[in-house]
């Protein structure tokens, strides 16, 4: 074998060592509620985390349009097979895709554009936990968190068993779900947004609800903070 066909491999193993080892995250995902949750992420699956559990989630760099979400009221039997009240990903334990409205969401897009991290919390899909969402190395130090008691000051319209809807999910309309790319903050957009100013309270809510931290950087993900 020639010796620019050697070098050229060792580049191409050292970038890929460098992208998917050096730069991959690790995601401390830890249940604080005195009840427990099953934790649902795209990558990743889920996992049944009891009161004070952590699961570690290590995610490839370069990922994107990922999420992490509170299942609650689950059951689920030996084959993984079952059904939650909220946040429920088609009866599986093992999620595939995302789950069902209503639950709270830690979103992500990992080095993205200048090698940025991308997150946020996201009441887009409504609310079921409370969460902290907050970056743990690298130097980078600010966090999310939303810890109202959205459930229980729920307006009626948007009350849902375990949890509280984003009004989209309720009235499907382009007034709520933005659909057509053109819309501004409504009644129910401020009722999330005066409780969790820095989370996703409605889809065009870029400005004040999403965060960067430089590639390489890992996270927890805390339910009831």
């Amino acid at each position: 074998m020639s010796l620019s066909k050697n070098l050229s491999i060792f580049f191409s193993l050292s970038i890929i060592l460098c992208f998917g080892l050096a730069h991959a995250a690790r995601f401390d995902i830890t249940n604080n509620c005195p009840f427990t949750v099953w934790a649902g992420a795209v990558p990743g699956g889920g996992r049944q985390l009891n009161r004070g559990q952590t699961w570690s989630l290590n995610v490839n760099a370069g990922t994107k349009g990922a999420r992490i979400w509170p299942r609650t009221g689950c059951n689920f039997d030996g084959s993984g097979r079952g059904r939650c009240q909220t946040g429920d990903c088609g009866g599986l334990l093992q999620c595939q895709g995302y789950g069902v409205p209503p639950n709270t969401l830690a979103e992500y897009a990992l080095n993205q554009f200048n090698n940025l991290d991308f997150f946020d919390i996201s009441l887009v899909d409504g609310f079921n936990v409370a969460m902290d969402f907050s970056p743990t190395s690298n130097g980078c130090t600010r966090g999310i968190r939303c810890t109202a008691d959205i459930n229980g000051q729920c307006p009626i319209q948007l009350k849902a068993p375990g949890g509280c809807n984003n009004p989209c999910t309720v009235f499907k309309t382009d007034q709520y779900c933005c659909n057509s790319g053109n819309c501004a903050p409504t009644d129910y957009s401020r009722f999330f947004k005066s409780r969790c100013p820095d989370a996703y309270s409605y889809p065009k809510d870029d400005q004040t609800s999403t965060f960067t931290c430089p590639g390489g950087t890992n996270y927890k993900v805390v339910f009831c903070p």
